[in-house]
């Protein structure tokens, strides 16, 4: 099925393949900052307000910095902010519509508690609030789903870092560097590569008609939370996904009480470039774990360097869970039921 070209083009018929073959070329996105803030406050802290694949920016933002940034870095997935907010935060109100009302409700108290402001959106009530109160604000492209966005998301925030002195301009260059291996390895994943050498088919077939369950590890992490963002809302399929070491804590022992033919499919996503015991960890897991879950499929994130591999590992979940959702026979693209619940909420 995933090598008819009718059956692609019926099943996806906004091209949602076209758009996740385009995505590498986010990363040589030019951030422009209006309404700059000149003051350059001393930083105590840094808040990131923002749901969803604004969340994700954010938390692949933190990983792969965090030998970069020597200030607290919270992200917020919530209507209130943190207590210790003022003068010496910066705060980031991001959202690729701009009118997630958990994040509009955050910039508002951020606000008045005169924190240092700046905004990511595409438009909204996040950008109007930015003009008129002289807010410095950075403008994604417009006309995405926000999931396929995450590297647009992802340039601006750093171009915000890079401006308050936070991280240096090379941190930019080197998203920017990866443009040409990302297109180049994109290419083995369209939908024109058969299944025999389509790594992306490939994944789907072992994952339809199952609920897959994410695991990364530290560095990871962030792109286990993509694969589940991209298969709820591409694949409309429930996904789960956790972090080592915290799942051999606690979940690693939900999997021991039930048969091994449990209706998942668990990938356990890996970097190279983990701490030697995080990878051993999960070895050790599903060893131990044999015959009471599923084998584990291994992902093996491409790429020398982090940066390379969280965006590889991004590009690649938005390939499988939309040929996911091409088996599932659903439209990748729209997410109705997310905007009906939004006109409900209102």
């Amino acid at each position: 099925m995933l090598d008819d070209s009718n059956v692609l083009k019926q099943r996806d018929p906004a091209d949602a393949l076209a758009v996740a073959a385009a995505e590498y070329s986010q990363t040589s996105f030019e951030a422009v900052i209006l309404n700059e803030d000149g003051e350059k406050r001393e930083l105590a802290n840094i808040v990131v307000a923002g749901m969803g694949g604004s969340a994700l920016a954010a938390q692949l933002a933190k990983t792969w910095l965090k030998d970069d940034i020597t200030v607290p870095f919270e992200i917020l997935r919530g209507y209130d902010v943190p207590a210790y907010v003022g003068p010496n935060t910066l705060f980031i109100g991001s959202s690729y519509s701009g009118n997630t009302e958990e994040t509009v409700s955050a910039l508002e108290q951020a606000k008045d508690k005169n924190a240092q402001i700046s905004i990511v959106a595409a438009g909204g009530k996040l950008i109007d609030i930015a003009k008129e109160d002289k807010l410095a604000y950075s403008l994604i492209p417009a006309n995405l789903q926000p999931r396929m966005a995450v590297i647009y998301n992802l340039r601006v925030l750093i171009a915000l870092f890079v401006h308050h002195d936070i991280v240096s301009q090379a941190r930019l260059d080197e998203i920017a560097a990866t443009a040409n291996w990302l297109e180049q390895e994109g290419k083995q994943w369209l939908g024109d590569v058969p299944t025999e050498h389509n790594y992306a088919k490939q994944l789907a077939l072992e994952a339809v008609g199952k609920t897959p369950v994410f695991y990364g590890g530290a560095l990871s992490a962030p792109v286990a939370y993509k694969w589940k963002i991209s298969w709820n809302e591409n694949a409309k399929n429930v996904a789960f996904w956790n972090e080592y070491s915290e799942f051999n804590h606690n979940e690693f022992m939900g999997w021991t009480s039930h048969p091994v033919e449990k209706p998942f499919a668990v990938f356990d996503i890996i970097s190279n470039l983990e701490h030697p015991q995080i990878l051993k960890r999960f070895e050790v897991s599903d060893r131990l774990l044999s015959g009471k879950r599923p084998k584990a499929t291994i992902i093996t994130l491409a790429g020398e360097t982090p940066i390379q591999q969280m965006l590889w590992g991004s590009i690649l979940a938005d390939f499988v869970s939309i040929y996911v959702a091409i088996l599932n026979n659903v439209d990748p693209t729209p997410v109705d039921l997310i905007e009906k619940f939004k006109h409900e909420l209102s």
